[in-house]
């Protein structure tokens, strides 16, 4: 497998020679540049840094005359929305998970049989740091054939002074047994967290004191699972497991992220349930927010959701 990457980027006269099996025609996209939020450390967030890609896509040779017609090839431009379109889809920590993504969305193209990424950061120091991976159709859903649809789920947000009340454990009888998946959310304690004077800092520390009530809550009832990744709450809702949202993740890893602040939980409730799709919002102790999805409201006197 090494040797098929260091041949997809060498020189065309050598990857001839070398193709002996089947004989790929080879579209290449060479030194794209783009900056972007990318990396698993601290210091790379909040930072663009420039990311190189070289990609090279291996097709089929056309059958018949190609009578220049761009419909009947792989287009370079269908290379680099995969590119964008991974980019655009969630703030990445690493370039393997990157390439793996771009590289999927480009076998989807009917045209393409195996494709080649080289991503590289370019920021990081005096040289370049970057992977190299290499997979084939095999494997692969072929193009128009769709992932098996996620879930819509019903959110349900509990204010702290829903979370106190009698009623809780009624409640979460009431919306577990609802046809949908429930993804419970919390806001943060009545008790204040902690100050910093630096924005960034107190986000992050927002962020935990919402997920602080979400432990505390999960330790009172053993159907409910603390989870904090996208990818967690689509296995979850798919398997039937009741959830409560931990914020951190999919607020720091969103590219384009919520306007509201963590001490505006509602309001960062509301774009959840906006990314999630969610079928309803369930509010409890508060107001409906303002917000896509169809919103249901109740005070915490109520004991009935329906």
């Amino acid at each position: 497998m090494t040797d098929d990457i260091r041949l997809a980027f060498a020189h065309p006269s050598e990857r001839a020679a070398a193709s002996t099996d089947i004989p790929y025609d080879r579209i290449s996209l060479r030194d794209f540049v783009v900056e972007v939020e990318i990396g698993a450390f601290q210091q790379e967030r909040g930072h663009l840094q420039r990311v190189r890609f070289n990609v090279v896509v291996e097709v089929l040779p056309l059958t018949g005359p190609i009578d220049d017609d761009v419909d009947r090839i792989l287009s370079y431009d269908r290379v680099t929305e995969a590119i964008g379109a991974e980019l655009g889809a969630e703030r990445i920590n690493l370039l393997e998970t990157l390439a793996a993504r771009v590289a999927e969305r480009i076998l989807l193209e009917p045209q393409a049989e195996r494709v080649f990424v080289r991503i590289e950061k370019l920021d990081r120091g005096p040289f370049s740091l970057g992977v190299e991976i290499v997979r084939a159709r095999d494997g692969y859903k072929p193009a128009g054939q769709t992932h098996a649809a996620t879930p819509h789920p019903r959110l349900l947000f509990l204010t702290d002074a829903a979370l106190q009340s009698p009623h809780l454990t009624g409640w979460l009888d009431q919306a577990v047994a609802m046809p949908e998946p429930l993804i419970v959310c919390v806001g943060p304690a009545a008790n204040p967290a902690p100050k910093a004077p630096h924005a960034l800092a107190q986000r992050r520390i927002d962020l935990l004191a919402i997920e602080q009530n979400a432990w505390v809550l999960a330790a009172r009832d053993p159907r409910l699972i603390v989870v904090g990744s996208r990818t967690e709450l689509d296995w979850a809702m798919k398997n039937g497991q009741t959830c409560i949202w931990a914020p951190s993740k999919i607020v720091l890893d969103a590219v384009d992220g919520p306007s509201a602040t963590p001490r505006d939980t509602l309001a960062l409730v509301a774009w959840f349930a906006d990314q999630m799709e969610a079928a309803e919002l369930v509010v409890i102790g508060a107001e409906a927010p303002s917000t896509t999805v169809p919103t249901r409201a109740f005070a915490v006197t109520t004991n009935r959701l329906t």
